[in-house]
């Protein structure tokens, strides 16, 4: 296997399997109301933070490697939209997710090494979805952050697993 799609698969397990996986079960637990609420003006909500990562994501990597046009408008991503419902944010995300697969698995190998400024940094094909993929880490674990204060509940991501069991190679 290639280093690009051994990066890719791991890409989409992170991303995908992971912090969409954490992103929609806070989704079921938090009502459309939810989304916006936020403990105070610094804290972006879980509606944001949804905003902000497709925002980023499309940035970075669908401009940034692919051949779409860099329309983002930053300072939107963190406006309360109440009127935007969980629907819209998992169209959204599914949306993204389709244009990610899609701009990745037909990036020429040689984007992984090439340089490109986006928001004034210059950085690799390779730095870019490093990038993206801890981003959707870090914001996952706000939005899950979140979820808890306002539901005062564990999200469950691990109940079907034993996390203190010892893993051995040989």
């Amino acid at each position: 296997m290639s280093f690009k799609a051994i990066l890719i698969e791991e890409f989409e397990k992170r991303v995908f399997e992971e912090s969409y996986e954490r992103i929609y079960r806070c989704f079921q637990l938090l009502d459309d109301h939810e989304l916006w609420k936020s403990p105070n003006s610094a804290i972006p909500s879980v509606g944001n933070l949804v905003l902000h990562l497709c925002g980023n994501a499309r940035q970075w990597i669908l401009a940034g490697i692919g051949d779409h046009v860099d329309n983002r408008n930053r300072e939107q991503e963190f406006v309360p939209h109440h009127n935007i419902k969980k629907s819209d944010l998992v169209f959204l995300l599914e949306n993204l997710r389709m244009n990610l697969k899609e701009t990745l698995r037909n990036m020429p190998e040689y984007k992984l090494t090439s340089d490109c400024c986006i928001q004034g940094f210059e950085v690799s094909g390779f730095s870019i979805i490093v990038h993206v993929l801890e981003h959707f880490s870090y914001h996952t674990g706000q939005i899950t952050t979140l979820t808890k204060l306002l539901k005062n509940q564990q999200t469950g991501y691990y109940v079907a697993f034993d996390l203190n069991r010892l893993n051995k190679l040989n």
